[in-house]
């Protein structure tokens, strides 16, 4: 369906910081960019703005939120629930084909903490995060986490460089993957939380040296 490639593609372009806060975006330069029809580039836009990444303005047209500093503590404490919830049901009902890709994720992001290659872990989170929520199966858990974890993405790439730890976000994604693809239900939520642990001490430490 193109109105959900339109939302995945700017919502990417909007979390990667492709396209920055405050910035102004029109229907007419996305589609020129994009290649996609004006409609489904408005259904697009319309939930993004009913997620909060987005702003409609009337005669303003529409521009990308800000980030907000104080809620990214907020956002962590729900994003962890939701994570550990959809990490564990992926490991607890994973098929072959499913458990043999997470694998090979897994493998991915050692090559990145390996290499700190920044493009190997944008490309490889994103099909990590569409598989486990595909595998979960917990539509419920998938729409929650969408927005949330587009808005905790964009802290995190805009100050990352400075205040975090590639290598380190690339091992704790592959200590997850590994444990889907192990079939091993506590041992994918405990990595999740590690994770989540990571970015709850990340977030804290980059809004003191902001703040």
């Amino acid at each position: 369906m193109q109105s959900q490639m339109a939302y995945r593609i700017i919502e990417e372009m909007i979390v990667t910081l492709r396209i920055a806060p405050g910035s102004r975006i029109s229907e007419k330069s996305l589609n020129k960019t994009l290649g996609i029809g004006r409609t489904p580039i408005r259904e697009a836009l319309q939930r993004l703005a009913l997620e909060g990444t987005v702003k409609i303005l009337p005669r303003a047209g529409v521009i990308v939120s800000e980030i907000d500093l104080s809620d990214q503590l907020k956002l962590i404490e729900v994003r962890r629930e939701i994570e550990k919830i959809l990490a564990g049901r992926a490991a607890r009902i994973a098929d072959e084909q499913a458990r043999n890709t997470f694998r090979n994720l897994a493998k991915k992001f050692e090559q990145a903490a390996a290499q700190n290659d920044e493009k190997i872990f944008i490309v490889t989170d994103r099909e990590f995060n569409s598989l486990v929520s595909a595998t979960a199966q917990n539509s419920y858990a998938t729409h929650a986490i969408g927005p949330i974890g587009a808005q905790t993405r964009r802290f995190w790439y805009l100050h990352f460089k400075r205040f975090g730890d590639l290598r380190q976000v690339c091992k704790l994604h592959a200590a997850i993957a590994t444990a889907i693809a192990d079939c091993d239900e506590a041992l994918a939520r405990q990595a999740s939380d590690a994770l989540m642990d990571y970015v709850d001490w990340y977030t804290r430490r980059t809004l003191e040296a902001l703040l």
